[in-house]
This record gives structure tokens, sequence and C-alpha cells, in this order.
């Protein structure tokens, strides 16, 4: 009855089996010289079954022929070995042989002897490393199932801890390469190098970023492998197959890993609000270490993905403060040229100070002596009552003095206005957009203290004969009244034309503008104009008067326009197209 009860038992087993031909089985390895003892082994264990899994039972006869069997196999998780075959202790052997050279250490080995007085069993348990003796008269059918159970049991921690000690070292191993990368896509792909090095195992993938606070289904492809690989480089999310898109838009909606069946969904939330999205599709379903180590990893994986972004910003502003230092460089050169240029100015005025009292000292000196001598001979006519005829003559004679000392004074005068304004004009060809340009950078500090913008519309080359330093002096009049007058967060623009009398620079603000008394005395000197800077800056009035010495001294003219009082005002100068003579 008990044997019908077996094969009632072999044959309800082996149906599932016939069901699921992939399943994975337990190796199990019979090493005996007695075919019997194989058959029985067989037969005993023909039902058996742990955590789902059956049996795959190998066989050798010798233990030449089991260490073979071991090489080829290094996954056998239990032997049934025996001691005595082509020698008394060939099984003793084999097992130094699988500890020492094959260094398997997870395989569990339970000694089965049919002369238990040729290899006692204190000696064999201390001196070998195995893990069960049975002698084969004790090893019935119930016993050797309770055996095998425990070695198997045991075999399936030590694997588990073999595989976790290996993942670890991986993790260790990878935090190191990810950390190094310095582009989001090398590190997408390391990343999924890694994941299959972790899990021993070829595995197609791809992950997918989004940015923090954007909509569900914006996202970028970074890296794909396997069946994924087409997808590298892609746009984003309308780019991937309808049921991959969706199982991504899932994730990110989910915010949790997802182990199931042969596919596993990462998600990875960096300290910077990005969101990463890992889908995996291995050969087998994960096991519980391999769900443990993948986990792990993950949540190491927003530090290198944070890393990354931050070094992009930091090179991001490395740039931005390069450009800035650039920028304050070519202004701090233009500042020390208009410096060099002023100090000239500077020596000139002087020199001219000192002919001045060289002409006030000799040239006045005889109108004088002539009014003072008339005088004192026009007090002694009075006295002696002469004639009025006489007097009328000395008078006369002071008069024409005093108007040749008036006109040496207005001489004097036009001379140091001449010097004020600088008119010594040397003509040369300069770009004048670049001359715009040099200005404008000259002046951006000073509006974007106002937050005002300036906008330049000039071509590449516009050349023009002119005194580069004096049109400097006055553009820059120009463009700086016009960020004084201008409100704050107003907008000044510069343009440089062709006119068919010659070059146009014209310059537009968004001022107080001017009122009709302001446009009839606009370019005389110390005139002061209805509108005030906006920022309580200071004017002398001198400005425009400079910009129109300058510009008459060229040959060409300025004119200003304005739609009235609040609407804005543009100046333009127009310079001729050949030099005045």
């Amino acid at each position: 009855m008990a044997d019908q009860d077996d094969v009632l038992h072999l044959i309800e087993d082996t149906e599932p089996d016939t069901k699921r031909p992939a399943a994975r089985k337990w190796k199990v390895a019979v090493i005996d010289d007695d075919h019997a003892v194989h058959e029985g082994t067989r037969f005993a264990l023909s039902d058996y079954s742990l955590n789902g899994q059956a049996l795959d039972i190998l066989s050798a006869y010798s233990a030449a022929e089991g260490r073979e069997l071991m090489r080829q196999h290094p996954d056998i998780a239990a032997v049934l070995l025996d001691v005595i075959m082509e020698t008394d202790d060939a099984g003793l052997e084999l097992v130094q042989f699988i500890r020492n050279e094959l260094k398997n250490e997870t395989v569990r080995i339970i000694l089965r002897t049919g002369q238990p007085g040729q290899a006692p069993e204190r000696r064999v348990i201390v001196d070998y490393d195995i893990n069960d003796y049975k002698a084969k008269t004790e090893l019935t059918a119930d016993k050797l199932f309770t055996s095998l159970t425990a070695a198997l049991r045991s075999y399936q921690q030590l694997e588990r801890m073999v595989q976790t000690r290996r993942g670890l070292e991986i993790i260790i191993d990878a935090a190191s390469t990810l950390y190094d990368f310095r582009s989001m896509q090398r590190l997408a792909e390391g990343v999924l190098t890694q994941i299959a090095s972790l899990l021993n195992v070829d595995c197609a993938g791809i992950l997918v970023l989004r940015d923090g606070g954007v909509i569900d289904d914006d996202f970028a492809v970074l890296a794909g492998s396997g069946c994924y690989s087409r997808f590298i480089g892609e746009a984003g999310s309308r780019d991937l197959d309808n049921d991959l898109r969706l199982m991504v838009e899932d994730a990110f909606r989910r915010r949790q890993h997802e182990f199931a069946d042969n596919r596993t969904v990462l998600y990875i939330r960096t300290g910077s609000g990005r969101e990463v999205v890992v889908l995996l599709q291995a050969e087998y379903p994960l096991t519980e270490t391999d769900r443990a180590l993948v986990e792990i990893f993950g949540g190491r994986l927003s530090i290198a993905f944070d890393n990354v972004i931050l070094y992009q910003q930091l090179n991001a502003a490395n740039t931005q403060l390069e450009e800035r230092v650039a920028q304050r460089t070519r202004a701090l050169m233009l500042a020390n040229r208009r410096l060099s240029a002023q100090w000239l100015r500077l020596q000139r005025a002087n020199g001219f100070k000192n002919e001045i009292l060289g002409t006030v000292a000799h040239d006045l000196k005889n109108p004088l002596s002539v009014i003072l001598g008339r005088t004192e001979m026009l007090t002694e006519l009075i006295s002696t009552d002469a004639s009025r005829e006489s007097v009328n003559a000395q008078v006369a004679h002071i008069r024409d003095a005093t108007r040749r000392l008036t006109t040496m004074v207005d001489h004097l005068i036009s001379d140091a206005m001449a010097d004020a304004f600088d008119i010594t004009i040397r003509r040369e060809p300069v770009d004048m957009g670049a001359l715009v340009n040099e200005v404008v950078e000259v002046n951006r500090l000073s509006a974007a203290n106002k937050q005002q913008a300036i906008e330049v519309s000039s071509p590449s080359e516009h050349i023009a004969m002119c005194d580069a330093d004096r049109m400097r002096e006055a553009i820059d009049n120009l463009v700086s009244n016009a960020i004084k007058y201008s409100p704050i967060g107003g907008t000044i623009a510069l343009s440089v034309g062709d006119d068919p009398d010659g070059t146009r620079i014209r310059v537009t603000d968004q001022g107080a503008g001017l009122s009709p008394e302001d446009l009839g005395r606009l370019f005389g000197r110390f005139q002061r104009l209805s509108a005030k800077p906006t920022a309580g800056e200071s004017s002398t009035g001198l400005g425009l008067s400079i910009v129109k010495r300058i510009v008459d001294m060229h040959g060409g003219t300025i004119t200003a326009d304005s739609a009235g009082p609040g609407r804005g005002a543009t100046f333009t100068i127009m310079l001729p197209a050949t030099a005045a003579t």
C-alpha cells in the first residue's frame, strides 16, 4: 500500500512540473559507485519540493567523475557523497578538492558510508568541512528528506549571504565610479551598467529624468540598454512606445519601487527635486536578496544625480563669473583710456592757463595804461575848465582803449571756450558701431543700477571719418543724460545707420520729454531744463553744449525731438560722409 501511495504521490507531483518546465530546480549531486544508491535516491526524492522548486539530481559514479561534475556545475546546492569508492578515502579527498581547490564553500556535503568504521564520524566531522554524516543503513527516506531539506535551507541562506556581500561590494565600487561622472548622460549609462552587474544578469533597461514641478508626461530619456537602446537620444516621453510610456508615467505617479514578474521599476527623487525612473526587464524574477540590493543601490543614486546637477550649476556659475570678469576688465580698460585722454586734456588746459596768464600780464597792460593815462589827463582838463573838444578827445581815447580791451577779453573767453570743448579734431576712419558699443558697455553698470535696459542696433562695420575720442565723449554725454532722465526700469535705444548725407547716430530715451521752451534753449551753456534727474543726480547744464560744439567742429548737426512732456526724447547726430574742410 505504501508503494502505491508513493506512485500516486509521484504522478501527482509530476503533473504541475510538466506545466512549468522552465521553473528553477535545486541541483543535487549523488556521487556513489553503487548504482542502486542512485536509483534508490531518485525514487525516494521523486516527489521532493522546497519553496516551489523540485530537484535536479546529477549522478557521478566515482570521485574522478565527481570532480568533473563539480567543475561543470558550480551551482550544485547539495552533495550526497559516498566515502569509499576507488579508494577507501576517495570521498574525503573529494571533499578537500571541493573546499580547497574549487573554493566552493556554499555547497552542502552529506557523507554517506556503508562502512562507518572506515571513517569514524567524530574524526571526519572535525577534520573535514562536511555538513552531515550518515550511515547508509540509517538514512531512510524520511531521514534523507530531513537531512536534504536542512542542507538546502542552509545552502539558500549561505547563497543569500554571498550574493549580499557581492552586491554590497559592487555598490561600494559603483559609488566611486558613479560619483566621478560629470554629465547626466554618462551617469545614466553607468547606472544601467552597474545594475546589470549587481544582478549578475543581462537585462534591458531605460532611465528617464523629470525636473520637479513639470507636468506628468514631460520627461527626458537619458539612457537605454538592450531592446531599449533605440530610445537613446530621444527628445522625451512622446517618442516612447505607448505601453512603455504608460509604465514610466505610472511610476512617476506612484513614486515608489515596484517588483513584478520579470519587470523592476525604481523610483528615485533627488535632493534638488528631480525625479528619476529606472525600468528593467530581467530574465527571471528578482529574489528577495536582489530586491534588497537594488533598493540599497537606488537609495544611493540620488546623491550621484545631485552631484552631477551641482557640478553643472557650478560650471554655469563659473562661466557667468568669467564673462562678468571679462566685461569688468573691458570696462576698466575703457575707463583707463578715458582717464588718459582726460589727463592729456588737463595738461593742455594747464598750458593754456599759463598762456592766458602771460597774455593778461603782457597784452592787457597796454590798453590799461592808456586808460589810466587818459583818465589822469581828463581829470586835469576838467579842473582847468578845458574846452569841450579836449574833454571829448580824451573820452574818445578812453573808449577806444576800452573797446580794444573788451575785444581782447572776448578773444580770451573764446579761446577758453574752445579749449574747454577740446576742439582739436583728428579725423580718421572709425567703426561707429564698435564705438557705440564701447560707450554702452561703459554705461551699462550705471543703467543696471536703475534697472534700465540699453538696446543697440548697429551694423557690424560702419566706417565714418571723425575723431574717435571726441565722438566717444559726445555720445557718452547723450547716453549719460538718457540714463539720468529716464525712469527706473526704462529702456534706452541706440542705433547707427546710413543716411544720404552721411552717418546717423540716434539716442532715444523714455524720460520726461522736452517742452517747447526746453527745445529753444537746449544746447546753450549752463542751461537747466524743466525735467529733473530721476534718481537725484546732479547736472551742470554743460553736457549738451559740449556735444553741439564737438558735432559742429566735425561739420555735422545735432537735433532733438520730443512728443511732449512725459513722452521721452530722441537726439540725432548727423556726421557728413566726408571730412569737412
